[in-house]
């Protein structure tokens, strides 16, 4: 049997994962031209800490999850347009894009990570951290990421779901549980 384009799509999503469960994970939607994804969790960060860690992508994101093996590799310019970018002997790639920066409460970014970039699609990733003067009160900070990936009908995007999920609530688990 020869491999489709689809069966290969997910297969490079499959691949590296390493399940793990944050606080709570759902696809709240999925489609053929599109799903849509929510995590929710606690950091154990002030809400100033918190927004410092997010926009240190390379101190929480899996080193599984990059093309280089190497989460050191990774960096964000942190202003509107701002890449984040992952760079390494041999190699560059631009994981997203910086649309909105609200410190210490709110970052989205166009980020169609792996094999979504080839797919031509839109996904956008919105990290929402809670009420500072909550988190100054607690100590923690409540931390919500909203994953909205969307193309055409041709895109079979549905199937997808479920893997994107499991990728994405690692880097979600990670994120929430610093070391």
């Amino acid at each position: 049997m020869i491999p489709t384009a689809r069966s290969l799509r997910a297969a490079a999503f499959a691949l590296p994962l390493i399940a793990a469960a944050p606080a709570m994970a759902e696809v709240t939607a999925a489609a053929p031209d599109g799903f849509t994804l929510h995590f929710e969790g606690t950091v154990p960060l002030s809400a100033d800490e918190a927004w410092a860690r997010l926009l240190d992508i390379g101190a929480w994101w899996s080193p599984d999850h990059t093309y280089s093996g190497d989460a050191g590799n990774l960096s964000l310019d942190a202003a509107p347009g701002g890449c984040w970018c992952e760079i390494w002997d041999g190699g560059a790639v631009e994981h997203g894009r910086v649309l909105l920066l609200r410190a210490p409460v709110q970052a989205r970014f166009d980020a169609p990570f792996g094999p979504l970039q080839g797919l031509g699609v839109t996904a956008i990733l919105t990290a929402t951290l809670g009420d500072p003067e909550d988190a100054a009160d607690s100590g923690a900070t409540p931390v919500s990421f909203d994953f909205v990936v969307s193309g055409s009908s041709l895109s079979t995007l549905e199937p997808l779901a479920p893997i994107v999920d499991q990728v994405m609530g690692e880097q979600f688990s990670r994120f929430v549980a610093p070391s």
